[in-house]
């Protein structure tokens, strides 16, 4: 005999807890929370219940159920003024904390957003070493493994003949990874690392590739420098050699921006199975971006990305990855507020990232750098009128300076082109990184405001309840 449950019980239970009881009566478990529990309660039969779990209808209903449900709720913002606030719904008083904690920068309150890191710093530092006790047998026996794997690099022997290989191709792969990860994530704003590495690698490998007419390489020095081949050996040189040569890095580098993508995922997929909207700044700008009435075109693309997926699925996620899109975050979120599949979403986002985006990246690059265009390039900038002369010499040089390297040669005449534009490439580099660090330290101290927000909340429910 089975248990009858109220709808108000079942509301403290997760989506989980909800769909193995289902199981247990033989009845689907497709669909949101609300369907499930509307299901468990009733004890409907499979043809009536099946046509709520639309995929579009149900996403669309849990994206903007919190939304409704905020609006019908007024609540205070503890700063005194109960009498007017108690009018705001939740969602606006969000909204204003949002745009309170977006003064919280370096350049505005440098002191508070200094402290403010540092402490939000000291409470990620205090949860990781936490998770670490918690997991003492899996943090030891990584970090074993890895003093192994030191250790056998380091000590000579016959291993090395076979190890040193392996460990060098492991470690250029996931350095090209980790980069891809630092474009996609960030604190807030990614680290263009497509513009300062992968970019600029696949640009030395034309140009090499061109003045050689050989991708034989030598190794050692490449991939760390780029010399032509000593024995003066010829190979094919056209778009698809130069492609497969730098394939692995662009496919390694587009895989890491796959994995970047997985957090607002992950975390919109948890906030739906535990059938609460999840307290992420990303969600809530999707929610005000579905009850948004701006007809803009920067507005229309972003809700064209979240139906594109709902309706579309796997084809819809392939085709948000497979182009420059900074607006795929919220495709991540959506996603994940659907319940889609883990490997639906990875599966779609690699293919996209790592495959169809990075080849064309390559060939705009690869275009762009080889030798007609370049040429081609430095007479549109002779022509101009007055400074032509004065821009392209110190280019040119630098491009001569480059073939000379490439043939071991040294040409004291025409070093400073070279040193020119390497000096201005530094500098951009390092505002680049620059730039990302700080965003990094405004990012922290506003995750640590938004606690603080939370914190208030929670102090002013409890005013009330007393």
């Amino acid at each position: 005999m089975t248990t009858a449950f109220t709808a108000e019980e079942l509301q403290l239970w997760t989506v989980l807890e909800i769909r193995d009881e289902l199981r247990k009566r033989k009845l689907p478990v497709g669909g949101n929370k609300a369907v499930l529990i509307s299901r468990l309660v009733n004890n409907l039969p499979v043809d009536v219940l099946l046509k709520p779990d639309s995929t579009e209808e149900a996403c669309r209903q849990r994206l903007m159920k919190n939304g409704t449900q905020e609006s019908q709720n007024p609540v205070s913002n503890g700063n005194g003024h109960t009498s007017h606030e108690n009018k705001i719904s939740l969602s606006e008083i969000r909204k204003q904390e949002r745009e309170a904690r977006a003064n919280i920068v370096l350049h505005r309150q440098p002191i508070t957003t200094l402290w403010y890191s540092l402490c939000e710093l000291a409470i990620i530092a205090q949860k990781e070493k936490e998770n670490m006790l918690k997991h003492r047998k899996t943090c030891s026996s990584i970090f074993l493994i890895t003093l192994l794997v030191a250790l056998s690099y380091v000590l000579e022997g016959p291993h090395q003949e076979f190890f040193s290989p392996l460990v060098k191709q492991i470690l250029w792969c996931s350095w090209w990874v980790w980069l891809g990860i630092l474009s996609s994530v960030g604190f807030g704003t990614g680290l263009h690392t497509f513009l300062i590495y992968l970019g600029p690698h696949i640009a030395k490998v034309t140009l090499a590739a061109w003045e050689c007419q050989s991708l034989n390489f030598p190794e050692p020095p490449y991939p760390d420098d780029i010399k032509c081949p000593y024995d003066g050996s010829k190979s094919v040189v056209n778009m698809f050699t130069i492609m497969s040569k730098v394939r692995l890095e662009a496919f390694m580098w587009g895989a890491g921006t796959a994995i970047g993508e997985l957090p607002p995922y992950f975390m919109a997929r948890a906030a739906a199975l535990s059938g609460t909207m999840p307290d992420n700044e990303d969600m809530e700008e999707l929610e005000e971006i579905l009850h948004s009435e701006k007809n803009d075109i920067f507005t229309r693309l972003k809700k064209s990305v979240p139906k594109m997926v709902e309706r579309v699925g796997f084809f819809g996620i392939l085709a948000c990855a497979s182009i420059p899109n900074p607006l795929f975050d919220l495709a991540g979120i959506t996603c994940g507020s659907c319940l889609i599949p883990f490997w639906t979403f990875f599966g779609a986002t690699l293919i996209g990232k790592a495959i169809i985006k990075m080849h064309i990246q390559q060939t705009f690059v690869i275009l762009c750098f080889s030798k007609e265009y370049v040429e081609t390039v430095l007479q549109l900038l002779g022509n101009i009128p007055y400074v032509g002369s004065y821009i392209t010499s110190p280019f040119r040089m630098a491009v001569n300076a480059q073939k000379d390297k490439l043939h071991n040669k040294t040409t004291t005449g025409e070093a400073g082109g070279d040193n020119i534009i390497s000096w201005i490439f530094e500098k951009v580099v390092m505002l680049m990184i620059l730039y990302f660090l700080l965003s990094i330290v405004n990012s922290l101290a506003q995750s640590y405001a938004k606690r603080l927000d939370e914190q208030n909340h929670e102090k002013m429910d409890e005013d009330k309840e007393e």
